[in-house]
């Protein structure tokens, strides 16, 4: 098996995705009943996919395998890798206590900090951690001091912040509440960071920073050169920091949300402690690169609009051949089929219904993402006998769920201006989406609102579930959020794009899907209002 993967070169980056997958697990799980050429081999094919490998893939691997993580030339190879990744696999991996002896020389300071904080390793190892010294690790202890972090400079800042105790995310969630309320418009989208603040311990590893998101940055080493685009800083950083001399202009990389993600530009400064003349770290600014220092003139990326499109045509032929065959089986036309094999059909052509359905999706989003809004209908549609057709189709899945969907209708008539295959989806998607978070038990709410004959806009109210009651409105529109305790039988495609989904939609038909603090409302043009004004121009001629 594990030859099979090796002799074959992955071709783009869902091969190499495939290869990472399975070269991980078949180490966590026969890593120790492998040959030794077997193991070079293998761990030398992770080190060439890892820059091929999105670091949310290389999380979920770390996630999967962590727990049965028992071979330790795969433990060190992900304790290597981005702290996000290194954490996920150092938290869970059950080693003996030789092995993260021999373990301990090949970590870093980020690694190690996370081994420290276990409870569950061996006393031999706790030692070896302690005999390495508090600046061997790149967190602090708990009775260490910290530099404090400048609070952000926003109305939230006007209160003070709760120390401790168990109603800090309570008291931290009623601020939000009270910001988010008492201000007055919507706040213009964050332009992206032009510059930020940080510093570095002796070891190199960034340990505080100002002016771009924690994660991103905290964790990185500028003690050593990253490779294979991965998040971190070039040979001249690395350079200057081994001589302890000044940084000018050394080149970082990111990863994170489009504000901080990219290359940057750093300057820093050593520092010294003044009572005892010892190295304590670097102090630097990293701004964003002129057009001037982008030397190989980097071409703006392919609309991806147009990659998702021609992913979805190499997906239909198979997808509708590997139907048309199970149908073949399942409707026995070239003789008698076993009650297996037939049941076996139904399965597969039921997936490739639902694979389907995915693909559409897919596909309208890539179409609304690049094409302008489209008008909304002129034809009435009754969004009430939509809901209600919708709400029967989901009677299987709730049942299956053990969810109950209790949707109230106020006012009326619910006729809207919208096509109604978009209504239709629109609808389908957010109950499905929401249905799938909510827990087995669980009721989920909404109304219908039409409160005035002349309001422009229906609106359909669904209360949040339990699940994303404290996400933000920028978690919950991120086409990778997907919250913890998402239902095993939850749909391929996340939260996250599912409600980027149902927004799109509700854009293009000329309404909106807003994101508030207890529900999340569903917009659409109402043909009442329409109706209202022709029948009084008619009544005042």
């Amino acid at each position: 098996m594990i030859a099979t993967i090796l002799r074959q070169a992955p071709a783009d980056r869902r091969a190499s995705i495939a290869a990472w997958r399975q070269l991980s697990d078949i180490l966590a799980q026969r890593g120790n009943q492998l040959g030794d050429d077997d193991i070079r081999r293998s761990l030398h094919a992770l080190a060439v996919l890892r820059p091929r490998v999105p670091e949310a893939v290389r999380r979920d691997c770390a996630r999967a395998i962590a727990r049965h993580g028992r071979f330790a030339p795969l433990v060190a190879l992900y304790a290597n890798d981005v702290p996000a990744v290194s954490a996920i696999m150092l938290r869970e991996a059950r080693l003996s206590e030789a092995d993260w002896l021999a373990l301990l020389p090949a970590t870093g300071a980020m690694a190690r900090s996370v081994l420290a904080g276990r409870s569950d390793l061996p006393h031999g190892v706790n030692l070896a951690l302690a005999s390495l010294g508090s600046a061997s690790v790149a967190l602090p202890g708990p009775d260490t001091e910290v530099m404090e972090e400048p609070a952000p400079v926003t109305a939230m800042a006007a209160e003070p912040v709760v120390e401790a105790g168990p109603s800090q995310i309570s008291e931290l969630v009623r601020r939000i509440d009270k910001y988010q309320a008492t201000r007055g418009e919507p706040a213009a989208p964050r332009e992206p960071r032009a510059t930020f603040l940080f510093e570095t311990g002796p070891d190199g590893v960034i340990h505080w920073v100002d002016g771009v998101t924690r994660g991103a940055v905290i964790g990185l080493s500028i003690a050593d050169a990253a490779f294979g685009g991965e998040p971190g800083t070039d040979g001249v950083a690395a350079g200057a920091f081994r001589q302890r001399a000044e940084i000018i202009n050394a080149r970082m990389l990111l990863e994170g949300t489009p504000a901080e993600a990219g290359e940057w530009r750093f300057s820093a400064l050593p520092w010294f402690d003044p009572a005892t003349g010892q190295f304590r770290g670097y102090r630097a600014s990293a701004r964003r690169p002129h057009q001037g220092e982008m030397p190989f003139g980097r071409t703006a990326p392919q609309d991806s609009g147009d990659s998702i499109r021609q992913l979805i045509h190499e997906l239909r032929s198979p997808l509708n051949a590997i139907s048309g065959f199970a149908q073949i089986i399942s409707g026995q036309m070239f003789g008698p089929v076993s009650h297996g094999y037939r049941a076996m059909a139904e399965t597969i052509i039921a997936d490739a219904a639902a694979v389907q359905t995915i693909i559409d999706d897919l596909e309208t989003a890539a179409r609304n993402d690049s094409s302008p809004a489209a008008l909304p209908a002129e034809d009435a549609v009754d969004i009430g006998v939509v809901l209600a057709q919708v709400e029967t189709e989901l009677a299987p899945l709730l049942a299956d769920q053990g969810v109950d969907l209790s949707i109230s209708r106020v006012g009326g008539p619910f006729l809207g201006l919208v096509d109604d295959a978009n209504v239709r989806r629109m609808v389908g998607r957010l109950l499905t989406a929401l249905v799938d978070i909510s827990e087995p038990g669980a009721i989920l709410v909404g109304q219908l609102v039409l409160e005035s004959r002349h309001d422009d806009m229906l609106q359909l109210r669904i209360v949040r579930p339990a699940a994303i009651r404290f996400a933000t409105a920028a978690e919950l529109l991120d086409p990778g959020f997907s919250p913890e305790g998402e239902a095993p039988g939850a749909a391929v495609l996340s939260l996250g794009f599912s409600l980027r989904l149902v927004e799109s939609l509700a854009r293009g038909s000329g309404g909106r899907l807003d994101i508030g603090h207890n529900a999340l409302t569903l917009h659409l043009p109402s043909a009442n209002s329409k109706a209202e004004v022709e029948l009084e121009a008619q009544q005042g001629e």
